[in-house]
């Protein structure tokens, strides 16, 4: 699950976790620790044995576990302390509501620990549980990078750079987790803290020595970064996304300048092209390295480091980093899109403030080309004739940046761009990104996103609303469409191309699932595009991660 779909995840729920996170061996910490680290006495006669992991979800418990039974949006945690006990674990952490609960049903075979806000503890616990802190030797450097819109590219590029440093990179974000095994794929943009702590640690275990995490405004408000330390926070931007959960637009920026604090990251490189960047940076409680990745010429903003001589260089762009200092950094990037730029700029500057010598930073730039590494659904190409991109654009200032990335230069190419917004989340974005739309494309096929439990018809009602809107007050000769479902939309878009246009499927990325009322339907764009190109004869990606 993704970012923009991960709201509804804000509680327990008893299905929501991975298994597969843990290191092999955990030291047992005894419950009495865990007790004084709460403030709370352990219960008489209880007996500890230690506490060796924990989880608020009731089906990944593991014998030896520290159960935290929160409350839900639906249900509450202590519902499912039976299983938890009977799946082996050796103590309950809960609220009032739970106790209470638990008192109810009789008396419990493991101590029940009861603190007014167990949500705040868990992450604390986590850290203490699975020693995943600096101080216990061996530990990763972490990168943390938060924004509305580039954080999965930026930490590809991370953990692209330092494999090309040599490093033994892992990574936790959208897309998958890479912890020195096989991938796991996500299902949030940045796991509970019990798993990230989990990770942390079997990434010390594991032998890795740097890790790259997307933090999410979600993450951080659920407190599912409680406990961790970034050794190097990145920001990339700030646009309008998320007002569903946060309710302005300076409490977004409040949720995300928490990153940026003494508490959570030691230092951190902000870029500063907008007004939030430069407010975060004058801000924040730690060293701040700004970086600016608007050309020169186009008034960027006073930086530490400046993108500097962008240049076209097959569908990406090669640049300078200048410092103002006088420093230089050739650096390049095969993704299309200035915002491919600023993403590349930041994940080299931040591996440069993890401590990373620079002439050893531009012989990896230089020798391995880690920033055209291949993000899946971030502007990934499945066909050339016409040219064919499914992207993750799922607001406004994303949509706009992909529209603007993908036109084409070749006379009579048209963009043709499949999009929806989801339901249930900012109801302000959704006329907004249709009016983008009509203004950025030639046609513009609107169709569904995840719906979720709305009116899809709906939905898609407010998205041409704007986009009609837009087209009819500056005379444009956008064609509007409206068509579904989304893998008809898909066809259709496939259908009216020529090999001389260009369709940007967007919204969904690397998404495989589409949920409608509550039904997970299978749908991946990457492979429906593919499809579609495939029956009209156009020659397709041979990208092996583009299942058919």
């Amino acid at each position: 699950m993704s970012e923009h779909n991960e709201a509804a995840t804000n509680a327990t729920t008893p299905d929501a976790g991975h298994t597969g996170f843990r290191p092999a061996s955990v030291a047992a910490v005894p419950l009495a620790t865990i007790a004084e680290t709460l403030g709370v006495a352990v219960p008489e006669a209880s007996h500890d044995g230690g506490v060796t992991g924990i989880t608020l979800n009731s089906r990944a418990v593991e014998a030896g576990d520290l159960y935290m039974a929160l409350p839900g949006a639906s249900r509450h945690g202590a519902d499912f302390v039976p299983q938890a006990i009977d799946a082996g674990a050796v103590a309950v952490v809960t609220d009032d509501a739970g106790a209470r609960q638990l008192a109810l049903a009789g008396e419990q075979p493991v101590p029940v620990l009861i603190v007014a806000e167990p949500r705040t503890a868990v992450g604390r616990l986590a850290a203490l549980i699975y020693r995943s802190q600096p101080a216990e030797g061996g530990f990763p450097t972490l990168y943390g990078v938060t924004g509305t819109n580039g954080k999965t590219t930026t930490t590809y590029f991370i953990n692209s750079l330092l494999s090309a440093l040599d490093k033994r990179p892992g990574l936790i974000g959208t897309i998958e987790i890479l912890a020195g095994g096989k991938p796991i794929p996500s299902l949030l943009t940045t796991p509970e803290s019990t798993d990230v702590h989990a990770l942390l640690a079997l990434m010390r275990e594991r032998g890795l020595d740097a890790a790259s995490m997307e933090v999410s405004s979600h993450a951080i408000s659920f407190h599912r970064v409680d406990g961790v330390m970034f050794d190097v926070a990145g920001f990339t931007n700030l646009t309008q996304d998320h007002l569903d959960l946060h309710g302005s637009m300076d409490e977004y920026f409040r949720t995300k300048a928490e990153l940026f604090t003494a508490g959570r990251a030691r230092r951190a490189v902000v870029t500063v092209d907008d007004e939030w960047g430069r407010r975060l940076a004058g801000a924040a409680d730690i060293p701040v390295t700004t970086l600016s990745t608007k050309p020169l010429d186009e008034g960027s903003a006073d930086a530490d480091w400046k993108v500097a001589d962008i240049t076209a260089r097959g569908l990406g762009s090669e640049f300078e980093l200048r410092h103002a200092n006088g420093r230089t950094l050739r650096v390049h990037t095969g993704l299309p899109g200035d915002f491919n730029v600023a993403n590349a700029a930041l994940a080299a500057i931040m591996v440069l403030a993890s401590g990373v010598d620079e002439t050893t930073l531009q012989a990896a730039l230089d020798a391995h080309d880690p920033f055209t590494v291949a993000v899946p659904g971030r502007m990934q190409l499945v066909s050339t004739e016409p040219a064919s991109v499914v992207d993750f654009a799922h607001n406004p200032d994303a949509l706009s940046r992909a529209l603007e990335a993908v036109r084409s230069s070749k006379e009579g190419s048209r963009v043709i761009v499949v999009f929806g917004a989801t339901g249930q989340r900012d109801q302000g974005k959704r006329p907004t990104m249709g009016a983008i739309a009509a203004r950025l494309a030639d046609v513009v096929i609107v169709s569904d996103d995840d719906p979720h439990d709305e009116d899809a018809a709906a939905i898609r009602a407010e998205v041409l609303q704007g986009a009609y809107a837009a087209r009819d007050s500056g005379n444009l000769s956008s064609e509007i469409i409206e068509s579904y479902p989304r893998d008809a939309a898909i066809r259709l878009a496939v259908n009216i191309a020529t090999g001389e246009d260009t369709i940007l499927i967007a919204g969904r990325g690397h998404e495989v699932w589409q949920e409608v009322k509550g039904v997970n339907l299978a749908l991946d764009d990457r492979v429906e595009l593919r499809a579609a190109l495939t029956s009209k004869g156009f020659s397709v990606s041979t990208d092996q991660r583009i299942e058919s």
